[in-house]
């Protein structure tokens, strides 16, 4: 949705509304991963998103602020089966410290054209999300794909009956990684025509980028741990 201000005119509380703070490295230990929650919850960011295993951990750093939790199901390969994908966000949805979930799609599927079952699988993720009240965030790995299966999939999405789409892991090896790059996201836009929300993630690590999309129409924007001080203009 397009901005009632342009970005540059918004105070730091209304542009962290635009974060979902990412403290999803398997190697962090507690103690990080409290630390950056605290931050996140501190600087008013929408979501952190975890990994699973530590909603328990997060959620009293989240209690009672406007900030709540997004666990990330699946992460980062999406080929898991559809009945493990759907247990993971009925296991995730249920807590009450969740806003959203995010999903990753089976992108080896879509690379094959199967977007037939793509579509299955989202449209089960979606139906197990919304039985909690929560919100569906589904990654498409656009480093991965070409235009043609980016758009496919996009139509996927919004078959399934998903809430985002979402660009990246931010995990992805052996590609020339863009990331929210401006001209992918010109393709969600596009391809969606407001019938689903738009999620960014990857590479944004200027305020100068992280303005642009949200001047753009984006909803959300995923920003590593290091990178929300940068585009929130900390540093």
């Amino acid at each position: 949705m397009l901005p009632s201000k342009p970005a540059k005119e918004m105070s730091k509380k209304e542009l962290a509304k635009y974060i979902d703070y990412s403290v999803l490295k398997p190697e962090f230990t507690k103690d990080h991963i409290v630390s950056l929650t605290q931050d996140g919850v501190e600087k008013g960011c929408a979501t952190i998103c975890i990994n699973p295993g530590y909603i328990e951990l997060c959620e009293p750093y989240t209690a009672g602020s406007e900030t709540m939790l997004c666990p990330v199901c699946d992460f980062p390969f999406g080929a898991s089966s559809t009945e493990s994908k759907v247990q993971q966000i009925k296991i995730a949805a249920g807590y009450d410290s969740v806003k959203e979930v995010d999903i990753v799609a089976n992108f080896g599927w879509i690379r094959s054209g199967l977007y037939d079952a793509v579509t299955e699988e989202i449209k089960e993720c979606a139906k197990a999300c919304h039985k909690y009240g929560r919100e569906l965030k589904v990654i498409l790995e656009t480093d991965a794909l070409n235009e043609t299966q980016i758009r496919k999939a996009c139509q996927c999405c919004i078959a399934g009956n998903t809430d985002f789409v979402k660009t990246s892991t931010g995990f992805l090896t052996g590609y020339d990684l863009q990331g929210a790059s401006i001209d992918v996201i010109k393709i969600l836009i596009e391809e969606v025509r407001g019938r689903c929300k738009i999620k960014g993630s990857g590479c944004i690590r200027t305020q100068e980028h992280f303005f642009k999309l949200i001047d753009m129409g984006i909803d959300r924007v995923g920003i590593g741990y290091k990178s929300v001080p940068i585009v929130l203009g900390e540093k």
